[in-house]
């Protein structure tokens, strides 16, 4: 991922230079610690300011609608201090000058306010973008005298320059090692741009390998701005990259890759906290499994107990009572076997030991029988789960996700992601994605002679095959769909897999059933290759 660089800064300023000097600050938010939204009106138009100083990917752009929601933005309920403060100090003010300092990747933007006593008052919001520096710092713009930030810098954190409310606004140390390029008449060492020169990234040195010098000074000088995306780049000049993608504005470019680049690091970091959660609760379903099926196939000693029981009650006239045990012959082999007693009991009451052991072997292992099955539906459930988790391709189907697993999170509000839709042989096909649009699709949009498609014995999507007026299916179009079945399931890869189908009418959802799960009658399977 590229870094924001002081040219970027320097475009983005030219570029809305016009729109800021004389807007007003409508309104301020602050989702987190390191990211604030402000709302400016200027020329008949409001725009939304997005500033981000996350190490890992700041910077500043006016976003759009789309990408803050890609950024998953999210209010807090109680808004922290610091914006309080700018709400305070900056809300309708006007903003009177913008700048961005030499070479600094700071921009400064000038207002001019009112206090309590109604008297106007010069403040300046200086957003710095500088890697594990960044900042956002508000002071007074007669006394310079820093009124707030958003992350106080002591002197245990940098012996060079402290940042905190009271103390003077001063610039960061300046780089008098580095010279200035539009000054500059020398030779070019092309491996150390951003070493020997100010204002060079080192993504910036990488594009201009070759670059005479004064196509350089003529891209430093910012001019002819042509900003375009080229994957895991973006650069101002579209030229510098091998296969750009343009965008209307720098600040479009800039907001089109760095939410998409927060959307992927929020992907990634939700992903593996549900494959985690899901892992985890799946080994220990599957343990409990093991253990069970053990219990299961160990030999049955029901049967062995009433056995036993019928033996005893057989032979009352050839046994003693209180006796260790009784010999006796087993009708099924005629062979003697000796049977142990409670030599505290008679005969008869031996039997009965016995017939309760059979009694309470048969219950233990009906229990057992009803507690595998529910594990067995909970292991398919979670491999479910898992399979929408490895399968996803957004955000917002792992939310969807998440509040589907995540005890804290199942009553926050989430917009559910549009199903997808495809067209087969002119009749509607419905793919449902997880769990939520799997139930959706069974619970809202199939009507009775609506055909259901699912993998056999396998993770996968559902399938919905609309029948418009009991217009029906052909063959192909059946088996279009069990395709479908297919590669939307873990078995995507296999040679063969089978494919079971049925109508709508003849699915049922049990009560409390988890999300997504059914079970059907009258089914058919198709076997479908690669």
């Amino acid at each position: 991922m590229i870094n924001f660089d002081y040219l970027t800064l320097l475009a983005f300023w030219h570029e809305n230079l016009d729109f800021l000097i004389g807007s007003r600050l409508q309104k301020i938010q602050q989702p987190t610690r390191k990211d604030f939204i402000f709302a400016f009106r200027n020329l008949s138009e409001s725009k939304k300011m997005y500033v981000n100083i996350n190490p890992s990917y700041f910077h500043i752009c006016f976003a759009a609608e789309e990408n803050l929601t890609r950024r998953d933005i999210h209010l807090p309920k109680q808004p922290p201090m610091f914006c309080m403060l700018l709400r305070k100090y900056l809300e309708s003010a006007r903003v009177m000058d913008v700048r961005v300092p030499y070479y600094e990747r700071i921009l400064e933007i000038d207002f001019k306010s009112s206090n309590e006593f109604d008297e106007n008052v010069n403040l300046t919001l200086a957003i710095e973008m500088m890697g594990k520096y960044s900042n956002v710092i508000l002071y007074n713009s007669d006394t310079k005298i820093i009124l707030g930030c958003a992350h106080n810098v002591g002197a245990e954190k940098s012996r060079e320059r402290e940042v905190m409310g009271t103390l003077p606004y001063v610039y960061p140390p300046s780089q008098e090692y580095k010279k200035d390029i539009l000054r500059y008449t020398g030779e070019l060492d092309y491996s150390r741009l951003n070493q020997d020169f100010l204002g060079i990234s080192k993504s910036f040195e990488d594009m201009v390998q070759g670059v005479p010098l004064e196509k350089i000074k003529d891209y430093v000088e910012g001019e002819n701005y042509t900003p375009a995306i080229d994957g895991d780049k973006y650069c101002i000049y579209s030229e510098l990259l091998e296969t750009p993608v343009t965008q209307d504005s720098v600040s479009s470019m800039i907001d089109n890759y760095y939410s998409r680049m927060q959307e992927k690091v929020l992907f990634n970091q939700l992903s593996l906290k549900l494959k985690n959660i899901t892992g985890s609760q799946l080994k220990k379903v599957t343990g409990t499994l093991k253990k069970i099926n053990y219990q299961i196939s160990k030999k049955d000693k029901g049967e062995e107990y009433k056995k036993y029981g019928d033996l005893i009650l057989a032979n009352l006239y050839a046994g003693k009572d209180y006796t260790k045990s009784i010999t006796v012959t087993d009708w099924d082999s005629g062979e003697n076997i000796e049977i142990q007693l409670d030599e505290t009991k008679t005969l008869k009451e031996n039997s009965q030991r016995y017939y309760k052991l059979f009694a309470k072997s048969k219950d233990s292992r009906g229990k057992l029988e009803e507690l595998h099955q529910e594990l067995e539906a909970e292991k398919s459930y979670l491999e479910q789960i898992k399979y929408t988790i490895d399968n996803a391709d957004s955000l917002q189907v792992l939310q969807e996700i998440e509040s589907e697993i995540v005890p804290e999170t199942k009553d926050k509000k989430i917009k559910n992601t549009e199903i997808e839709i495809t067209d087969i042989n002119g009749f509607k096909v419905y793919i449902g994605k997880n769990n939520r649009q799997n139930d959706e699709i069974v619970s809202k949009l199939s009507k009775g002679e609506d055909y259901w498609f699912h993998i056999q014995n396998a993770p996968g999507s559902h399938i919905l095959l609309k029948v418009p007026d009991s217009n029906e299916p052909d063959d192909s179009t059946i088996f279009e769909c069990c395709k479908l079945a297919k590669k939307y399931s873990s078995a995507s890869e296999s040679t063969k897999a089978g494919v079971i189908y049925t109508k709508r009418k003849f699915l049922k959802k049990p009560p409390g059933a988890n999300l997504g799960y059914v079970i059907y009658k009258n089914e058919k399977e198709i076997i479908v290759g690669d």
